[in-house]
């Protein structure tokens, strides 16, 4: 799950075709360069500039050069249908056009990924030689990659135990201190993870990996990031129907993500201190499961009513926010796939971000915006704290009201966050629901491309 490499790359000195990428604006100039029967075909063909399919380019050798046309934006994805519709095999070397190179690799790569665990794709893709300057773009297709493989496992395979592996194999790779709490340390230390993962017969783990950068000072700064990785959820008491447990696989998409922007932000080898804290659990149906209406102890030393066992990804946050709290991060985010709210809000292509620092705020959603991954902001909004309260506890783990349930699940977070610390939470979905260019169906990396711009673009390394 860890070692998928990017076979849609060539090595450098390979032998490759040309591959042309032009927009609409660049047509008549471009056709002008080439030999007449090619440019007579491209016409005749229909051909605009407009996103789409690969154009095969025939010379009197045969198979000559490509054409892809990009349109008019300047998304990655444009380049997403090439890798897998050029022919199987081939080389291909980009030629210079109206787009950036670092853009077409990462939309090639991820328009190549094919989940094959369980059986071989139907065919190999083409290759890209890789241009000079691109490889970051390299290593954020190979961080997304391996975010979705992990989210596209299936849960019999990926239970708490496999994830937290997955976790501290990936810090050891890159040189980072591993610790994994299990059984009486994980119930002594994040009670409400040893609470959601009682009904189940695989025991939850909490993974915490610290990392620094060759050139981080001892006080450089910290980053530390949370991630929900509820393997499977099944709503426990409150169970979900049968239909809503069927991408419940990916309800530890928070993990996969912080884990795919924790290996990004390692092999940049940026100047911080990063500490990664993956809550490991399963939500099932058992005697021992939790129950609506318990009071659960919390590591913060809040008391928590369960007002819903289906809400358990705010538990599992909740204990690794008030221990990464602690140690004042620079920078403390968190990533769950947290509410059907937000879908219902946003979509699944747009995650919520909630964050009570205005300047972090605006780096996340303009590092979105300019790596077309993009989040959109929702308040914190203090008037609704109130639907929290519990009168046999200090708050309770869902609302009160039938509203504004990704806002009123951030608030619940925020109370174990101190309020001086920059704090960013983002629900995402994870998923693509069906294929489009550059994102085949099943687990996606959403933010990862964005919260390692923004971080990278403060603390170095951009």
């Amino acid at each position: 799950m860890l070692d998928h490499p990017l076979d849609c790359l060539a090595e450098p000195g390979a032998e490759a075709l040309p591959l042309h990428a032009v927009r609409p604006a660049g047509l008549a100039g471009f056709l002008a360069t080439l030999p007449t029967g090619q440019a007579a075909f491209l016409h005749q063909a229909g051909f605009t500039g407009a996103a789409g399919e690969p154009v095969l380019l025939a010379g009197e050798s045969g198979l000559t050069a490509a054409v892809l046309g990009l349109g008019k934006d300047g998304f990655p994805y444009a380049f997403g249908n090439a890798a897998l519709r050029l022919p199987e095999g081939t080389s291909w070397r980009l030629q210079p056009g109206d787009y950036d190179p670092a853009d077409a690799v990462l939309g090639f790569c991820l328009g190549a990924y094919r989940f094959t665990a369980f059986r071989p794709g139907k065919r190999a893709p083409a290759r890209l030689v890789l241009p000079a300057g691109t490889a970051g773009a390299r290593a954020d297709a190979e961080a997304i990659w391996m975010v979705r493989d992990l989210i596209n496992l299936p849960p019999n395979l990926l239970g708490p135990a496999e994830l937290a592996e997955a976790a501290a194999t990936l810090g050891r790779r890159h040189g980072a201190a591993v610790a994994i709490a299990a059984d009486a340390e994980l119930e002594r230390d994040y009670p409400a993870i040893a609470a959601v993962g009682r009904g189940s017969a695989r025991a939850p783990r909490v993974v915490t990996l610290r990392w620094s950068g060759s050139a981080a000072a001892e006080h450089a700064p910290l980053v530390a990031l949370c991630g929900k990785g509820v393997c499977f959820d099944t709503g426990g008491y409150d169970l979900k129907p049968s239909a809503g447990m069927l991408r419940m696989k990916k309800d530890m998409g928070g993990a996969a993500t912080v884990l795919g922007l924790a290996q990004r932000l390692m092999v940049a080898d940026l100047p911080i201190r990063l500490v990664v804290r993956i809550g490991c659990v399963e939500n099932s149906v058992s005697g021992t499961a939790m129950r609506p209406s318990d009071v659960l102890a919390t590591k913060a030393g809040l008391s928590v009513e369960v007002g819903n066992t289906d809400a358990e990804g705010r538990l599992v946050l909740c204990d690794l926010l008030a221990e990464a709290a602690t140690e004042a991060p620079a920078l403390l985010l968190d990533c769950a796939t947290l509410t059907g709210a937000a879908r219902v809000a946003l979509g699944p292509d747009l995650p919520a971000l909630f964050c009570n620092d205005e300047d972090w705020a605006h780096a996340l959603l303009a590092a979105g915006t300019a790596r077309s991954d993009p989040m959109w902001r929702l308040p914190l909004w203090d008037g609704y704290d109130a639907w929290l309260d519990s009168p046999v506890a200090d708050v309770n783990n869902v609302s009160s009201k039938p509203f504004a349930g990704a806002v009123t699940a951030a608030l619940f977070l925020r109370r174990f966050v101190a309020a001086s610390v920059p704090w960013a939470h983002i629900d995402l979905y994870a998923w693509n629901d069906q294929p489009r260019p550059g994102r085949p169906e099943g687990g996606e990396a959403q933010i990862l491309r964005a919260a390692f711009t923004a971080i990278a673009g403060r603390f170095g390394g951009a």
